[in-house]
């Protein structure tokens, strides 16, 4: 097996990078590794439209972890003021827990800072999902105390299967030393 390759993603990978995101967080692929929404959440998690805006956005990309030639991970980084937002985390589900999403987050963490120097990285999570928090939070993100409403009626991001969902906004700095 060889090692992780970071590369920006191109059209011809939207629908693969699709299929990663909705087999880590829908459906019962999704329970294979511990990312699932399914217990919250129905529907989709993205479509191609979605991921193909993010290629498009002007202060947006789209970060792609490959091994042997297949993505096996992918992030969304996107400059929001001076922050590096970071979303779109997906790894593929029988690939978690081997450390693919603590490196592309560094990988992540670096490109914030080398194109926009941006001291922090901004992320946010649905509140419920206690697990995903912890494990950000030993990656040195911390709840900023803000929360987001979710954005229900709009089937872009899924069909909640209970109606106290929320976003919590969690933030780190940059180049923030790992475990």
């Amino acid at each position: 097996m060889t090692d992780l390759t970071f590369r920006e993603a191109e059209p011809a990978d939207v629908a693969a990078v699709v299929a990663l995101v909705e087999s880590a967080y829908r459906g019962d692929s999704s329970r294979a590794g511990w990312t699932t929404e399914a217990d919250l959440l129905d529907g989709r998690r993205t479509d191609e439209a979605g991921i193909a805006a993010v290629l498009e956005a002007p202060d947006a990309t789209l970060l792609l972890a490959e091994r042997d030639g297949r993505t096996v991970g992918c992030c969304e980084l996107r400059r929001v003021g001076e922050l590096g937002y970071f979303g779109t985390f997906a790894v593929d589900p029988a690939t978690q827990g081997g450390g693919i999403g603590a490196r592309l987050l560094a990988h992540a963490d670096a490109e914030a800072v080398r194109r926009w120097g941006a001291p922090a990285l901004e992320m946010t999570v649905i509140a419920q999902r206690e697990d995903l928090i912890a494990w950000y939070e030993r990656l040195g993100f911390v709840a900023t105390g803000e929360r987001r409403p979710f954005p229900y009626g709009d089937e872009r991001f899924g069909r909640p299967r209970r109606d106290d969902l929320e976003f919590v906004v969690l933030r780190r700095p940059t180049a923030t030393p790992r475990p």
